[in-house]
């Protein structure tokens, strides 16, 4: 059923040697670094910070990575953060009632249960996102946007708005650890963004989860089960949003409907920043990961800076229109 699909990731991989993206990203870090260096000499490249960024980088990479591989296939999650809070929820809410209950023995294998739980509702909203998309015709963002309201208030609906805290050290251990000098959910992240891109370049899903964004109806006539990959790839992008929920309330020890709001249009910017194209078909891993490094690195000035919160997000909104706008006038100029 694939079988020219030798030839079309021979095109892909063409046009990736042709993208300037990455080597504008490189040269923008090591542009950014030297600034750093002349400007904030030994304040802001400190072995301390890049440890904090090691640790506050893993769930805003893995949410990129969950709204990336939907923008590869032409559509996009606006209900990332939704999923990873009622993820977090459900998990939050095994741990401290079964453990409270079982007061003996390890809770290890709740834990465990705590995270599968969490993991399999991210994962069944995700399908549901894509049942919407592929089998009944509701645009992607408005399928996802729709799931975003429904799950979000569910999760104000469970929780009454109230913080669930209080999970045992061993869970606290997976957002708060470090393995050989290196923070665990880095390496978590840095495992995860290798697997997604041999997924992406390297199956027959990921191919065709290019295809889709290139042109979906050449992609359904050249036989390709184009409902099929699209749930698959929604419910993937669920499962990655789990994955960053057992990160982050891991990491602040508490689980609430409202975390990471603000990540929504981070990771956007992120993808589109790191070369996705916004209309689908085109993008690669290692672009996201340098623009994911370069924003934190931003961040963290600007931190340091002391500038307001909301003055930051303003400044990531503006530099994702004028990114998609320099693109639009690359594209129509071609």
């Amino acid at each position: 059923m694939l079988n020219n699909n030798d030839n079309n990731l021979f095109n892909i991989r063409s046009i990736y040697q042709k993208d300037p993206t990455l080597s504008i990203l490189v040269i923008a870090l090591l542009f950014i670094i030297l600034l750093l260096f002349v400007f904030f000499p030994g304040k802001v490249l400190t072995a301390n910070n890049f440890e904090s960024m090691a640790f506050q980088l893993p769930e805003l990479g893995i949410l990129s990575l969950a709204i990336m591989i939907t923008m590869l296939s032409g559509g996009i999650n606006l209900s990332i953060i939704a999923t990873a809070n009622m993820a977090g929820i459900v998990s939050a809410f095994i741990m401290t009632r079964m453990i409270t209950e079982s007061m003996t023995g390890s809770p290890i294998p709740i834990i465990l249960l705590a995270i599968l739980a969490g993991w399999l509702v991210s994962v069944l909203i995700g399908i549901f996102n894509g049942v919407l998309i592929a089998y009944i015709g509701v645009s992607p963002i408005l399928a996802t946007l729709g799931t975003m309201t429904l799950v979000g208030g569910i999760s104000i609906l469970v929780t009454k708005g109230y913080v669930v805290s209080g999970f045992p050290e061993e869970y606290q251990y997976i957002g708060n650890g470090i393995f050989l000098g290196i923070p665990i959910p880095f390496l978590i992240f840095l495992g995860l963004a290798i697997l997604v891109s041999i997924l992406l370049r390297r199956t027959p899903f990921g191919i065709a989860n290019y295809l889709i964004g290139s042109n979906e109806t050449a992609t359904r006539f050249s036989g390709i089960n184009v409902n099929r990959t699209l749930v698959i790839t929604y419910a993937l992008s669920g499962l990655l949003c789990g994955i960053a929920s057992t990160i982050m309330i891991s990491r602040f020890n508490s689980a609430k409907a409202g975390y990471a709001s603000s990540y929504l249009l981070i990771t956007i910017l992120i993808s589109v920043l790191g070369g996705v194209d916004p209309y689908g078909g085109f993008g690669r891993i290692s672009g996201l990961v340098l623009a994911l490094f370069i924003l934190q690195l931003v961040s963290s000035t600007f931190n340091f800076l002391g500038l307001s919160a909301h003055l930051t997000i303003a400044i990531w909104g503006l530099l994702l229109l004028i990114t998609i706008g320099l693109r639009n006038i690359k594209s129509t100029s071609i």
